[in-house]
């Protein structure tokens, strides 16, 4: 499954149209990953379970709102437009999911052009993100432009072109952040850290220097993130784990002042364990910003004499960091 750098199509997930009524939706899907797919809203429940027949098709007909909606087959995720009065046929092999979407029926045009953008954005990113800065928003500008004109030319649906040309803009943001944020790793990474100096939930203040002669895992985080909760349990068994080696976890929140109390709480409630702080002027704390940090959680490396090893380390739930912490620690 690809690396979604952008969520475009996350950010317009949501049922814009009025009226309701009848789609007619099949997919015959190669080497697919279930017998059965599902369509879910913006709100990730599930609207309709689609079984396979006997000729290996999955097909129905369902009552929907014209928007956005995911198709999941259990393994892997597609944007979908749907409209009443669709009549829709999807063609894939789930082994290449992305690459291999294609369209064809009524709706067609307006699904096809969610599956291309995706890929192409995808492209775009491998291509662009590691260019110097002048290259980057030169070849930016040119796929800004293609993109806004495809759009523009398309015979699509009113409803999903105004809500895709809006949204793109938020896209286009996120493109330059995410920019920005790949050009913060490069600076600090092999480089010794910038300090913190943040308050501990166990009293006082702890800076960076306080931690020096260990590892430092570090979780940035916050208390209304949903994924960063998700962490949490594979976060205490990796510091179960590693407790009696040379290193420190460290979870920096970056929850507004107005909710020291309710972090305050929290981490009572939930007895999180290692060292629990909370940052300064959250999002635009310095230590925050020089990471390029826009999006949580985000987990931190930083070797014993202060040095980052990583400044986008695996998450507690991804093996790979047992195994590297495994072979740091020998």
């Amino acid at each position: 499954m690809r690396k979604l750098y952008f969520a475009l199509f996350a950010i317009i997930l949501s049922n814009v149209g009025f009226s309701q009524g009848n789609v007619s939706f099949q997919a015959d899907i190669a080497n697919r990953n279930g017998d059965v797919i599902y369509i879910k809203d913006a709100k990730n429940q599930t609207i309709k379970e689609i079984k396979i027949d006997k000729k290996g098709i999955f097909s129905d007909k369902f009552d929907v709102k014209d928007g956005f909606y995911v198709l999941f087959d259990g393994t892997e995720y597609a944007q979908l437009f749907l409209k009443p009065g669709f009549d829709l046929k999807l063609k894939m092999n789930a082994k290449e999911f992305d690459e291999t979407l294609s369209f064809t029926g009524i709706g067609s045009g307006e699904n096809n052009f969610l599956a291309e953008h995706s890929i192409q954005t995808e492209v775009f990113a491998t291509e662009n993100m590691s260019k110097d800065k002048d290259s980057f928003y030169q070849a930016f500008e040119v796929k800004k432009k293609a993109d806004f004109e495809k759009l523009e030319k398309g015979e699509f649906d009113a409803n999903f072109k105004a809500q895709v040309k809006k949204n793109m803009t938020q896209e286009f943001f996120g493109m330059q952040m995410e920019y920005k944020s790949a050009q913060a790793l490069k600076n600090v990474e092999g480089n010794v850290a910038p300090s913190f100096d943040y308050v501990n939930h166990a009293g006082g203040k702890t800076k960076l220097e306080d931690l020096r002669g260990k590892y430092v895992y570090i979780d940035v985080w916050a208390t209304w993130c949903g994924p960063c909760r998700g962490e949490i349990p594979s976060l205490k068994k990796v510091e179960e784990k590693f407790h009696d080696k040379n290193i420190t976890f460290v979870s920096i929140s970056v929850d507004e002042d107005k909710d020291y109390e309710k972090w305050k709480k929290f981490v009572t409630d939930k007895e999180l364990g290692g060292v629990q702080l909370f940052a300064d002027k959250n999002w635009t704390s310095t230590f925050i910003q020089s990471f390029g940090i826009n999006s949580i959680p985000r987990f931190i490396l930083i070797d014993p004499k202060g040095k980052v090893v990583s400044a986008d380390a695996e998450r507690p739930s991804d093996a790979k960091l047992t195994e590297k912490l495994e072979a740091l620690l020998k």
